[in-house]
């Protein structure tokens, strides 16, 4: 989570307006609310989702899908490392947009695709080798490249996505485990097998993953992926595109012109 507020933090210095109305929406630990007060915004809402990962504190307690806000309620709307565990997303963001005011900014991340590949891949491999078959085990995340779409649906103006990758090591698979428990990271599909996993598959799974993503000290690498949206509640004031075919110079004449050609 410190490395998402320092990301927020550079996000928000980079935008040149003020928001004096914000919501720190479902955020599980109070990083992104300290980067809000620290930004000149000390009475900032926090709303934190009916079931949160650790006990904060916040001022109230919400759904994420059905927000108890009046429309235009805020200037600014940030969540961290919370929608991935939502079951409509798009359903999110239409109550995110709904609660901006004109020219309003909502602006969130979440766990990406690219996230736990090395687990999903070692246990699917080992529950198919020993069982027969494999079990959802590792929940999905979003594809970066589906948010700008679904932004666009919900109403937003201006929608940018991107994401941050990097790679964690830990001594094991099960290191690795114990630390996703203890963020409250477990397996929450309603579709995953209700039956204890054999201890066998969970140690060929753990043998699978030093197989294939340790380093030469031992330890083992894990991939994370934060994708970053953002997008804007319309207004008059925003950059609109241009009318199809009111360009005044044809692509290839551009490029022409670009590469020094007469």
């Amino acid at each position: 989570m410190q490395r998402a507020a320092e990301d927020l933090e550079d996000r928000l210095a980079s935008i040149r307006r003020e928001f004096p109305r914000a919501l720190d929406l479902a955020t599980p630990t109070e990083h992104f609310a300290k980067v809000l007060a620290a930004g000149g915004r000390p009475n900032t809402l926090r709303a934190v989702a009916l079931m949160p990962a650790i006990e904060t504190g916040a001022k109230i307690v919400v759904d994420e899908e059905a927000l108890p806000f009046a429309p235009e309620s805020f200037d600014l709307i940030v969540s961290g490392m919370a929608l991935h565990w939502v079951n409509d997303l798009p359903g999110v963001f239409a109550q995110a947009r709904r609660c901006l005011a004109p020219d309003g900014l909502f602006l969130a991340c979440m766990a990406g695709g690219a996230s736990l590949i090395e687990l999903r891949g070692a246990l699917a491999r080992a529950e198919d080798e020993i069982l027969g078959g494999a079990s959802p085990r590792v929940s999905p995340f979003v594809d970066v490249r589906d948010l700008g779409g679904l932004l666009q649906r919900a109403g937003f103006a201006l929608p940018v996505t991107d994401a941050d990758a990097f790679t964690l090591r830990y001594d094991s698979m099960f290191a690795l485990c114990d630390e996703l428990r203890a963020m409250g990271a477990a397996n929450a599909l309603t579709a995953r097998s209700r039956k204890p996993l054999r201890r066998s598959v969970f140690l060929r799974a753990a043998e699978i993953y030093a197989e294939n993503f340790s380093d030469p000290d031992g330890r083992v690498r894990a991939s994370f992926e934060i994708v970053w949206l953002s997008g804007w509640a319309p207004h008059e004031s925003q950059q609109k595109p241009l009318k199809p075919g009111s360009a005044q110079m044809r692509l290839a004449d551009a490029l022409k012109a670009g590469r020094g050609e007469s």
